[in-house]
């Protein structure tokens, strides 16, 4: 897809949990290309949005396009296949495994495990396995238990599984939560560097605000499950009704 053409498209999104309407009515565009960041208060329906949009969760109304394509009832494996890929707020690495064999694993996903039968696993995907983790400045701690990693490589190990399913949409819950800073600037870096290098779409949900306005180049902000506002960064730095919600405070009193 070229920049400008719509990659994704969200229409009128719903999901119910019983009485509570955690998504309500949210529609919302990505152009090819674009670092979209959602942003809101706890509870605003973050999380819950992007299970609708990886198939984690069935919608219970409204419509989701993916390059003119409705992906509306589609299983997780079946989405990821179409080119959309997802990290997780708590990292889901697998501990026991090395950061080379963690990103192995992707690669058998994507590519199917029946041609891997046959093979010695640990000499599956080797060169493809360490370039992603190369990509991603983890080279130097291939053989590495992935449970001995710090916590902010293992950010980066699940950006390289993540990039070895080969997405050309990428959803990332937190990226940078549970880090501390200088790691939360290098993995903003990181970012931005794989969305230009790769050609990638991004959206992605962030509380830390200067994360999100160094990768964004358009920003959502949800509160309690509907669409308060939509802009540039800049603009919705200045929009008063958005720094009401994220200072706590409402005309006649706190909230």
């Amino acid at each position: 897809m070229t920049a400008g053409q719509s990659a994704l498209e969200v229409r009128n999104l719903t999901k119910r949990f019983g009485g509570f309407t955690a998504v309500n009515d949210v529609s919302l565009d990505l152009a090819a290309g674009a670092r979209h960041a959602l942003i809101g208060p706890n509870g605003a329906g973050k999380t819950t949005l992007f299970n609708l949009l990886s198939g984690k969760l069935r919608m219970d109304g409204g419509d989701v396009r993916y390059r003119g394509r409705s992906i509306r009832g589609l299983p997780a494996h079946a989405i990821c296949k179409h080119g959309i890929a997802r990290t997780f707020q708590i990292t889901s690495v697998y501990s026991q495994l090395t950061a080379l064999q963690n990103v192995q694993t992707a690669l058998f996903a994507r590519h199917g495990s029946a041609g891997w039968l046959f093979r010695p696993a640990n000499r599956v995907c080797v060169d493809e396995a360490f370039g992603l983790l190369e990509l991603v400045n983890l080279g130097g701690l291939a053989e590495q238990a992935a449970g001995l990693l710090s916590y902010g490589d293992q950010k980066r190990l699940e950006l390289a599984m993540v990039m070895g399913l080969q997405p050309s949409l990428l959803l990332l819950d937190e990226p940078t939560a549970g880090v501390e800073l200088n790691t939360r600037r290098e993995l903003v870096r990181l970012i931005r560097e794989l969305c230009v290098k790769k050609g990638l779409t991004l959206l992605f949900c962030e509380h830390d605000m200067d994360a999100v306005f160094a990768i964004a180049d358009v920003v959502t902000v949800l509160h309690q499950g509907r669409v308060l506002a939509q802009g540039t960064p800049a603009e919705i730095q200045a929009n008063h009704q958005v720094r009401e919600i994220y200072l706590g405070h409402a005309q006649g009193g706190s909230t």
